[in-house]
């Protein structure tokens, strides 16, 4: 199951009660021309069947005798007749096709808020990203959808209250009594839809919940392909897959009755107001009070009546399942952020080209020191992760971070980078406090290629620009020993990698992602157990390279660098022993080797396994 999965997230913000208005009410205003236009143009397409009532009603009286009408006449208002049809049809294409232009806005609005917040607000968007990115988009797609159906619903109830305010005057001018038969639907949906609300989102909430859960399991069963073939788990990755696809099923078709009966209920109560018009009209029409043109009129109108308790009882079923999306939705934003924020109009373009894409300005703050004091970071319910670390990086400097497995290397890197909450400690540039890494330390004062690399179905060099001005490229692939590799590929750099770089060696997938970070020109180049996939020989290459690189200013000038091989801590200023969290030693390679028993027994594991590596097969 996905985290950051209910109607109140995490953090304590509710997606109940006002929660949802904020958002209806942020969708009406972020475009609030065409809506107000759309709204209008279905007015004619609920209020025009007033005429048609009103014709109907001369036709049969003219017809049966109960009112003066010569055969020309009645001619005219059937042909009248068909024009309000005819009129109302044409609206309503109309309509239709405007009204799409502002759906389509509208959740683009609200998916780009979303992606705005993930990828641009303060904090580590870590902790509020589900685990499976297939929740993630399960949430983009079906809860922004739920959304915007909810304030699309709305915008024919003002022609539906006009239509039958107006109707329901007309009647109750010809028969009070058999008028009052067709509110009754009104007030029995108004309360059954009261009453199975809170039903109805519980239900929702857990149908999305394991609709996501699926959508992620298949997604990282294709992911992992390679694994269950050579694990042979097959089988029992099938089965697993049917079993969450059968708690979906169930908790969905749950969801589907409640959503079913609340529409049964609406149906069910038009049709007996019909009923009981037909009932009590009978004895009206042998007093002679109700004619056969009144009977037309009041069937015709019931048929539209039903528009308004169908369009209430619509919102009311789509009430619970906005009420959800709302809590989902919100809890992928960042602390500061609620509902408000996921509406609010933020210059998406919808009428025309967004401007080119521009690289990011310079700063004006070169590194001289990075600097990072008592940092703490506290992981799983054992309070794994960091205790009082202290780190110092300066300008030309390069620094390796080495440990153990579980150490805190990775946890120290992507702390200092704002990627994970830090429970303690403070971190500063040039001595100046960062309140908050996750958007400071960005290109161009900081580039990282992380632990896990990340590349996209596209071309290698979509994947090592991401956006960015391609006039680096050459050099970013040079410092990354990646020439070789390029003069091999039938594209050269053009050539597409695949999802997740499945074309590529591990060892090329690293590079690429380095050449990434390269192409950025950052200050400080922040690099993950990047040669644990090379051999020795690429590996030897690519580090002579970085560091010669930034000797003569070819290349970032400051590195930081997690990493154990023996190639790397050669080349360091200063090494950065990590054991269970804490620092254990720190200092030039050689002096920790006879101070530091923890670098001791890490060098010699490592030398053992270089000498493997280098064994012939």
């Amino acid at each position: 199951m996905s985290r950051a999965g209910g109607d109140v997230d995490p953090r304590g913000r509710s997606g109940r009660g006002a929660g949802v208005w904020t958002v209806v009410a942020g969708l009406v205003r972020f475009d609030l021309r065409r809506f107000l236009v759309g709204a209008l143009l279905w007015m004619p397409v609920s209020v025009l069947p007033l005429g048609t009532g009103l014709a109907l009603q001369a036709i049969f009286d003219g017809i049966s005798g109960q009112a003066a009408a010569a055969p020309g006449q009645v001619l005219w208002l059937c042909a009248a007749l068909v024009g309000v049809e005819l009129a109302r049809g044409l609206t309503m294409v109309v309509a239709w096709t405007y009204g799409d232009y502002w759906w389509d806005a509208a959740a683009t609005l609200l998916r780009s808020n979303l992606l705005r917040s993930v990828l641009t607000a303060p904090g580590p968007a870590a902790a509020r990203l589900p685990y499976a990115p297939g929740d993630a988009l399960a949430r983009l797609r079906d809860d922004v959808s739920d959304l915007v159906e909810l304030v699309d619903e709305a915008v024919p109830l003002a022609g539906a209250i006009l239509f039958g305010g107006t109707a329901l005057g007309i009647m109750a001018a010809i028969d009070p009594v058999v008028t009052a038969a067709l509110v009754v639907p009104m007030v029995v949906i108004g309360v059954a839809g009261r009453l199975m609300s809170r039903r109805v989102r519980r239900l929702h909430q857990r149908a999305r919940a394991l609709g996501a859960d699926v959508t992620a399991y298949v997604g990282e069963m294709f992911g992992g392909v390679l694994a269950l073939k050579v694990a042979g788990a097959e089988a029992a990755a099938l089965e697993r897959l049917r079993e969450r696809n059968r708690a979906r099923r169930d908790a969905a078709l749950r969801d589907r009755l409640a959503t079913d009966l609340l529409e049964g209920v609406t149906n069910a109560t038009v049709e007996i107001g019909v009923g009981l018009v037909l009932v009590l009209a009978a004895p009206a029409m042998r007093r002679g009070g109700f004619t056969v043109g009144d009977l037309a009129l009041f069937t015709s109108y019931a048929g539209w009546l039903a528009a308004l308790p169908r369009v209430v009882g619509g919102i009311l079923a789509r009430l619970p399942h906005a009420t959800v999306a709302t809590g989902r939705l919100t809890a992928l934003m960042a602390p500061h952020e609620d509902a408000g924020d996921l509406a609010r109009d933020t210059g998406v373009w919808f009428h025309r080209e967004p401007p080119a894409a521009v690289p990011p300005p310079r700063h004006g703050d070169p590194l001289e020191v990075l600097e990072a004091r008592g940092l703490t970071v506290r992981l799983g319910p054992h309070g794994a992760g960091l205790r009082g670390v202290d780190l110092r990086v300066r300008r030309g400097s390069f620094t390796v971070v080495t440990g153990a497995v579980g150490a805190g290397k990775t946890t120290l890197v992507r702390a200092l980078l704002g990627l994970l909450p830090v429970d303690a400690g403070t971190i500063t540039w040039n001595g100046r406090p960062v309140a908050d890494p996750g958007t400071f330390l960005v290109p161009g004062r900081v580039a990282y290629a992380g632990q896990v690399p990340r590349l996209f179905s596209a071309s290698l060099r979509e994947n090592v620009l991401l956006g960015v001005p391609g006039d680096g490229l050459e050099r970013a692939l040079r410092l990354s020993a990646l020439e070789d590799d390029l003069a091999a590929m039938p594209e050269g750099p053009d050539t597409v990698v695949g999802p997740r770089g499945v074309r590529l060696s591990g060892g090329q997938v690293q590079r690429a992602t380095a050449a990434r970070a390269l192409v950025r020109a950052p200050d400080l180049l922040v690099l993950d157990d990047l040669s644990s996939a090379l051999d020795v020989e690429t590996e030897e290459l690519l580090w002579e390279r970085l560091a010669t690189a930034a000797r003569d200013g070819s290349g970032p000038s400051t590195l930081l660098v997690v990493s154990h091989r023996r190639a790397a801590l050669e080349r360091a200023d200063e090494v950065v022993v990590l054991d269970r969290g804490r620092v254990a030693g720190r200092g030039p390679l050689a002096g920790l080797l006879e101070s530091c028993p923890e670098m001791r027994r890490l060098w010699a594991e490592e030398r053992i396994t270089e000498a493997g590596e280098r064994a012939p097969d």
